[in-house]
C-alpha cells in the first residue's frame, strides 16, 4: 500500500513507523525540514519537504499513484485543503484527517464532509479521543488502562499486581483451572520495562503491569481476583479547562452521570468560555499547583483529580499534589512517552497518551481486512486488533491451538453471534466470528495475513 502522510510531528512520525515497519511505501511531507529529516533518517520512509497543500509537493510526493493520504498537520485547514486537493487533483482513493477544532466537529455541520464537498472519509479528532479516554479512565479506577472491544460486550483492563493481590506467584494455567467460568485472559505482562506476551507456566510477581481481557459481566470479579475493589467516583476535580478538560466535564454533564466535577484553568479567557460553555460545573480561575485553589476545589475530598492541562510537567506535578493532600486517584495527560516509567515512582494511578489514543484511532481505519478496531500499547509496542474473520482468512475453520500464531500474540476473546467466549485451545474460529488479539508491534504484519486477503482491503 502506496500512503502519503501529511505532517511529520509526533503523531505523523508515530504512523510511518506503524506503516515502514509493515512494508508500506510511506512518504512523509512536513514544511520542516529537520522533522522531515528526522523522519527519513529513523524509518524507512521518504522524506518531502514542503506544504502538503500544495499540488506540487503531493506531486513530488507520489500522489499520483497513492493509496491513501493521511493529513495530520498541527492546521485544520491545512489538513482539509490538503484532502480536496489528493481528491480533486489526484483523486487519492481514501483521505484521513486531523481536526482539533469544535466547529468542524459539531454534528449539525457533519454534511460538509461528502465528497461533492469536502472529500474527507475520515475525520479523527484527537480532543475527542483523548476525552473519551479520560472518562473510561475514570469509570474504571481500579485500572491504569482501559479499551473498550468487541461491541462494548468486552474491555482491555490494565491492571498493577500488588501485594495483596491474591493470585501473584501463581502459574497463570492455574488460574485457569482455579477460575474455570471466568471469563478474563491475561494477555500481556509489562514486567521491568519489557512487554510480552505471558505462556501458560508464567507467574505474575509484584510490581507487574498487566493487560487482562475481560467480558463486561466478568470485570468486578475479575478486579476482586486481582486484588483489585471497584470504587464509585463521585466527585472529580479537572485540572485544565482547554479543549480536553472541557470536553470531559461537557461529557459528564451530558451523559447524566452522577459525577461532580470542577474545573481550576489558568487561563481567565479559557476559564470563562469553559464557565459559559458548562451548565452543572463550577469552573474556577487559577493555578491547578496552587495549594489554597485545590483546597477550595475540595480536593481532600475528591474521589480522583483528572490533570489535562497542555503542559506534561504542570499534568505530573499537579496529580503528584493533589495525592499528597489527600485524593485518592490521580489521572495525567502525558505526551511524552519517556515521562511515563516516573507514573509508579511518584505514585500516580493512571496517564493518558494522546499520541496513543490519535494512533489507535487512525490505525482502526487504515488495517487490512476486517479490522473493527486497534489500540496502541505503550510507545507502538504493541497491539490489541479486533477483527472479522473472513472465509478466505487461513485461521477460519480451525481450532486455536492448531494456528500457528507467533509468540507474541494471544487470542483475549471471541464473539460468536451474540456471545462472548473466553478462547480456548480447543475453541474453533469460523467465518463470521470477531476476534480480539493482542499482538507484540513486530507481529502485527503477521496477524494481518492470518485475518484477511489484502484484496478484500479496497
Amino acid at each position: 500500500m502506496k500512503v502519503i502522510i501529511c505532517g511529520a510531528g509526533q503523531v505523523g512520525w508515530q504512523i510511518a513507523r506503524h506503516l515502514s515497519g509493515e512494508k508500506n511505501d510511506v512518504t512523509v511531507v512536513d514544511n520542516n525540514p529537520d522533522l522531515v529529516r528526522r523522519a527519513s533518517d529513523t524509518l524507512d520512509v521518504q522524506g518531502i519537504a514542503g506544504f502538503a497543500s500544495y499540488p506540487d509537493i503531493l506531486d513530488s510526493a507520489g500522489a499520483r499513484d497513492a493509496d491513501m493520504i493521511i493529513a495530520a498537520t498541527h492546521s485544520d485547514e491545512v489538513n482539509m485543503v490538503t484532502c480536496q486537493v489528493a481528491h480533486s487533483v489526484f483523486a487519492i482513493p481514501r483521505k484521513i484527517a486531523r481536526l482539533r477544532s469544535q466547529s468542524y466537529l459539531d454534528a449539525i455541520y457533519s454534511d460538509l464532509y461528502r465528497r461533492d464537498h469536502l472529500p474527507i472519509d475520515v475525520v479523527i479528532s484527537p480532543e475527542r479521543e483523548v476525552a473519551e479516554a479520560a472518562m473510561r479512565r475514570l469509570s474504571s479506577p481500579a485500572t491504569f488502562d482501559t479499551e473498550s472491544f468487541l461491541g462494548g460486550r468486552a474491555e482491555l483492563l490494565g491492571i498493577t499486581i500488588e501485594e495483596d493481590c491474591p493470585v501473584v506467584n501463581t502459574p497463570l494455567r492455574q488460574l485457569t483451572d482455579l477460575f474455570s467460568t471466568l471469563r478474563a485472559v491475561v494477555v500481556g505482562v509489562r514486567r521491568d520495562g519489557r512487554l510480552f506476551a505471558p505462556e501458560p507456566g508464567d507467574q505474575l510477581f509484584v510490581g507487574d503491569a498487566c493487560y487482562v481481557f475481560a467480558v463486561n459481566e466478568d470485570i468486578t470479579r475479575t478486579l476482586e481476583i486481582f486484588g483489585k475493589t471497584p470504587r464509585k467516583q463521585e466527585r472529580v476535580v479537572i485540572i485544565g479547562g482547554g479543549n480536553v478538560g472541557l470536553t470531559v466535564a461537557r461529557g459528564l454533564e451530558t451523559r447524566g452521570s452522577k459525577i461532580r466535577a470542577k474545573v481550576i484553568e489558568m487561563s481567565r479567557a479559557q476559564a470563562e468560555h469553559a464557565a459559559d460553555a458548562l451548565e452543572r460545573t463550577i469552573v474556577l480561575h487559577g493555578d491547578g499547583l496552587d495549594v489554597g485553589l485545590l483546597s477550595e476545589a475540595g480536593i481532600e475530598r475528591a474521589d480522583a483529580v483528572l490533570c489535562v492541562t497542555d503542559d506534561d510537567k504542570t499534568n505530573l506535578l499537579a496529580a503528584v499534589r493533589a495525592k499528597s493532600i489527600g485524593c485518592p486517584m490521580s489521572v495525567a495527560l502525558i505526551n511524552d512517552p519517556t515521562l511515563t516509567p516516573l507514573m509508579g515512582p511518584l505514585g500516580i494511578d493512571a496517564y493518558i497518551n494522546p499520541r496513543a489514543t490519535t494512533v489507535s484511532s487512525i490505525l482502526r481505519h487504515i488495517r487490512h481486512g476486517r479490522v473493527r478496531g486497534v489500540y496502541s500499547i505503550g510507545d507502538a509496542e504493541a497491539e490489541v486488533i479486533e477483527a472479522e474473520v473472513l472465509s478466505t482468512s487461513p485461521i477460519a475453520g480451525r481450532r486455536v491451538r492448531d494456528i500457528e500464531f507467533p509468540e507474541g500474540v494471544l487470542v483475549g476473546g471471541i464473539l460468536k453471534g451474540s456471545k462472548v467466549i473466553r478462547p480456548t485451545g480447543g475453541t474453533r474460529i469460523d467465518e463470521g466470528d470477531v476476534i480480539a488479539l493482542f499482538s507484540k508491534a513486530s507481529d502485527v504484519p503477521e496477524v494481518e495475513r492470518l485475518l484477511q486477503v489484502s484484496i478484500d482491503y479496497f
